[in-house]
């Protein structure tokens, strides 16, 4: 399984420093805003970059064999958490163990759909912008896409659909059917919104705490001291920041941290700590760091000997710019609230190792490039 034929020189350092830097600065954000966690997020820190490394050695093509073991594995952990799972604001999303340890199996579907779709596409890779593997693909998304949106997560559904269009656009998929999915995706759309956000209407599109959230983005006046509460106090946190912030763990009593304004920061809202501690610098570094380990993973993804290592290198990189625009669009009140971590920065051991259990895999295709 380890393969003796690597090269130093394939071996992609940059990546792995990019990704180091990002997560410490998640410890030290994730300390100031809950400092009872700080440890375990450290300690996160540590076993993924060890399982990182570990995986980066190995030979992927090997570890792809098992893609429907992937694939059914994944569906059983999505249905058990449904039946067995912890339940906690509404939502049943995790798996409780002792010690405060919590597993999240949305989190790991990502990674282990990106693996099994990577295998999956490049065996029908000849047919596959025929009818039949398209609908394949779908149908072989949908099922766990399902499980994940009646948690209800409507947030990481949302991500995974976004994550399913990089991975059939990293295999090859037409122009013409991307542009006639789009022309009959945009509308189908805008009609399904309209009809979830109806006053009087019964349909069990969206939650009614999901038609809150979306109500208060659009009138955030008329929701500023319930739903719209936390991003509005997220926006005058990153705000009051100003250049140079407020300083780490600082103990002004303007600070909006400081005063509670802000739950789940060390989570949801971390990027409001960062901005209002560490200041616009602060808030332009995280943001560079996210664009430049989504950019090196594309990198990678160009210089894959092999189609599947292109889609695990590409869907890596979407996952990481696409959740991190989520969460820090929603930090800063240009989209509604989600529930989403910060890739490396937020706390969430589940979302944490995932994280870096997919880079691993990006590492060992970079060490497989093009000769």
């Amino acid at each position: 399984m380890f393969n003796k034929g690597y090269k130093i020189r394939n071996y992609d350092f940059k990546l792995i420093l990019l990704i180091l830097a990002l997560s410490t600065i998640g410890v030290f954000a994730v300390g100031s805003a809950q400092q009872s966690v700080q440890q375990k997020q450290l300690l996160g820190v540590i076993a993924g970059t060890f399982l990182m490394v570990v995986i980066s050695l190995l030979d992927y093509t090997v570890l792809l064999k098992l893609y429907w073991l992937m694939y059914i594995g994944n569906l059983v952990l999505l249905l058990l958490v449904r039946y067995l799972g912890y339940e906690t604001k509404g939502a049943q999303r995790w798996f409780q163990f002792p010690g405060g340890f919590r597993f999240q199996p949305s989190e790991t579907a990502k990674i282990l759909l990106i693996l099994f779709f990577a295998q999956f596409i490049m065996k029908h890779i000849e047919k596959f912008n025929t009818f039949r593997i398209i609908g394949l693909c779908v149908l072989l998304m949908a099922a766990p896409w399902y499980l994940i949106y009646k948690q209800p997560d409507l947030s990481t559904s949302i991500v995974m659909l976004a994550l399913f269009c990089i991975i059939m656009f990293a295999g090859g998929l037409s122009f013409k059917v991307i542009f006639g999915a789009v022309a009959v995706a945009i509308p189908a759309l805008a009609l399904l919104v309209a009809l979830a956000l109806q006053p009087d209407s019964d349909n069990t599109i969206l939650t009614n705490n999901q038609k809150g959230r979306i109500l208060a983005f659009i009138y955030p006046e008329q929701y500023a001291t319930t739903t719209a509460y936390q991003q509005l106090n997220s926006v005058t946190a990153i705000a009051s920041g100003m250049l140079e912030g407020k300083g780490y763990k600082n103990n002004e009593i303007t600070s909006v941290k400081n005063g509670n304004f802000i739950s789940e920061a060390q989570t949801d809202f971390i990027f409001a700590v960062i901005g209002e501690e560490f200041g616009f610098k602060g808030s332009l570094a995280v943001i560079a760091l996210e664009m430049f380990i989504a950019l090196e993973c594309i990198h990678v993804a160009r210089r894959a000997r092999e189609p599947a290592g292109t889609i695990i290198a590409a869907s890596m990189g979407g996952l990481v710019g696409v959740q991190a625009f989520i969460n820090i669009g929603v930090a800063t009140f240009i989209l509604p609230t989600t529930g989403l971590t910060l890739p490396f920065v937020s706390y969430g051991l589940t979302s944490l190792m995932s994280l870096y259990i997919g880079m691993g895999f990006v590492l060992n295709v970079r060490l497989q490039v093009k000769r």
